[in-house]
């Protein structure tokens, strides 16, 4: 597991976040600060709304089971229908939450990512119950937004990855707006610059050859 960075640094361990904050991070350089808030609201069970390198989304620390239930509360579904994913640091980070990759596949993953794909794969023990489909599937994502990378790292676990509800998908890349829409039903909504419209590509790669489930931003060419 990664250390977080407030160990790293020999601090203590108690930092409070503001429940409706707006927070804001510079995209390539994330402050140090801001991260610990983030970090400890994430621990204490917090909702955030952050930045990927496609759409901005509500997260939450996988293990925290009440927080995901909130989640899709502010969704309107089911946990169990809702087929949510989660954001990962790194291909090794993603490994530990599903089975033995095969070659080929390590190979199709490591040219993808980090990039604005959401991977369908069997889930791994590491996953928790809520989050894993009926066929036992979990979808994993790797932005390429060093936000919620950092996040993610310095936190040392996986954090959800959640479209925001409704269709008025061009209110929700300005933080601003998304501040007004959404403080009363999150803890924290980190501003790191304006969002993209597009959500990810989403991969079914628990068949014989990977399938294109919706065309997202990433680009795909299938066999």
């Amino acid at each position: 597991m990664i250390k977080p960075l407030f160990q790293e640094l020999n601090a203590p361990v108690f930092f409070a976040y503001i429940a409706n904050m707006l927070l804001h991070l510079h995209p390539d350089n994330p402050q140090p600060r801001n991260i610990r808030t983030i970090v400890e609201c994430l621990m204490d069970g917090g909702v955030i709304i952050y930045p990927t390198d496609t759409i901005y989304g509500l997260g939450c620390n996988i293990f925290k089971h009440k927080a995901i239930e909130r989640i899709c509360r502010i969704k309107n579904v089911e946990p169990l229908k809702a087929q949510l994913s989660f954001v990962c640091y790194d291909l090794s980070d993603m490994s530990s939450f599903t089975k033995s990759i095969s070659t080929p596949l390590y190979r199709l993953l490591k040219s993808c990512l980090p990039g604005p794909y959401t991977f369908i794969l069997p889930a791994g023990k590491e996953v928790p119950k809520i989050l894993k489909s009926k066929k036992n599937t979990v979808g994993l994502r790797v932005p390429d937004n060093n936000i919620a990378r950092t996040i993610v790292k310095e936190a040392g676990s996986p954090i959800l990855s959640a479209s925001l509800p409704g269709e008025m998908v061009e209110e929700y890349t300005d933080p601003e707006l998304i501040n007004e829409n959404f403080k009363n039903l999150v803890d924290i909504i980190v501003d790191g610059g304006s969002g993209g419209m597009i959500p990810s590509t989403i991969i079914d790669c628990t068949g014989d050859e990977p399938v294109i489930t919706r065309k997202g931003l990433g680009e795909w060419i299938e066999n």
